[in-house]
């Protein structure tokens, strides 16, 4: 199965939603443009987000005189990619070590993405060291370094409970020691309050700043499609202390609300770098607006 059909496959529920509704096509009249419209909002795209791209659509429409269902869809697609676009989604990381910092909510699939992250970018060459820094959570070094064994990447942990940002000051100085490429740091995903978790992640960052000025870094904030309005409020709440360089959009295999894409987008002004579309591992895939806005269509 190829990149696009494989894509399209795991966004089905969503494409169901959006594309599907162009089965009943029967012209580009008022009864089609306020389903769309209603359509695009029960997918979480957001309500200002799924008006706007309607009036472009119905401007486009009447300004082109089109009436073909393909025309339409084409249109539409062109309008939906616009809302996502960003000029460079890629990761960069070329200093040596760079950080990648993932930060998001328990039960979002963080330590997995960074287990999936991690083989990917050791199968590119790269030398990986992972930081347990979610030191919060029980069992959440043991998870990590499940992982890590998979990855065939080396790992730096202490006991639960300990203090997140020593650990990720340890895990700098073997980075430096070993000559690794990439460390990627998990955080906390919940402490007893939401102070005491944007807290530590200051902390943490506080310590990547002092160790490795000059190193790239990639925070990455790691969201559950499923969740999807409520993803949003949590994106935000991490946005205004974290310094999110980019999102990581997980489980949009099992929902019908993959649009929060659009929203997230829209609202945040940071790009959608990786999306999560199975247990696979490679089933995290970067992304790509116009290849995700042709499967929902499709």
């Amino acid at each position: 199965m190829g990149f696009f059909e494989k894509l399209k496959t795991k966004l089905s529920k969503t494409g169901k939603q959006i594309g599907g509704m162009f089965a009943s096509f029967t012209g580009a009249n008022e009864e089609f443009f306020e389903e769309l419209e209603e359509t695009l909002i029960m997918a979480d795209l957001g309500a200002m987000t799924a008006l706007e791209a309607v009036e472009k659509l119905r401007d486009v429409v009447k300004e082109n005189n089109l009436r073909s269902m393909a025309d339409i869809k084409a249109a539409l697609a062109e309008i939906l990619v616009e809302e996502i676009y960003a000029e460079d989604r890629s990761l960069k990381l070329n200093t040596k070590p760079s950080v990648v910092l993932m930060v998001g909510v328990n039960g979002v699939g963080k330590t997995t993405t960074i287990g999936k992250l991690a083989m990917q970018m050791k199968s590119a060459g790269k030398k990986v060291l992972l930081c347990a820094g979610d030191t919060f959570r029980a069992a959440a070094a043991e998870q990590l370094t499940v992982w890590a064994e998979r990855a065939g990447c080396d790992i730096v942990k202490h006991s639960e409970g300990s203090d997140a940002a020593a650990v990720v000051f340890d895990s700098i100085s073997a980075a430096k020691a070993r000559d690794c490429d990439v460390v990627i740091c998990d955080t906390a995903g919940r402490l007893h309050n939401k102070t005491n978790l944007m807290n530590e992640l200051n902390k943490i960052s506080r310590i990547i700043d002092r160790e490795l000025p000059d190193a790239d870094r990639e925070t990455l904030l790691v969201i559950d499609a499923t969740t999807g309005q409520n993803g949003l409020l949590q994106a935000k709440q991490f946005a205004e202390t974290a310094g999110i360089t980019g999102i990581v959009l997980t489980k949009l295999d099992g929902t019908a609300k993959g649009g929060i894409v659009f929203a997230i987008s829209k609202e945040l002004g940071v790009p959608v770098k990786y999306i999560g579309v199975g247990e696979q591992i490679d089933d995290l895939m970067e992304f790509d607006p116009e290849d995700f806005v042709n499967a929902l269509l499709d």
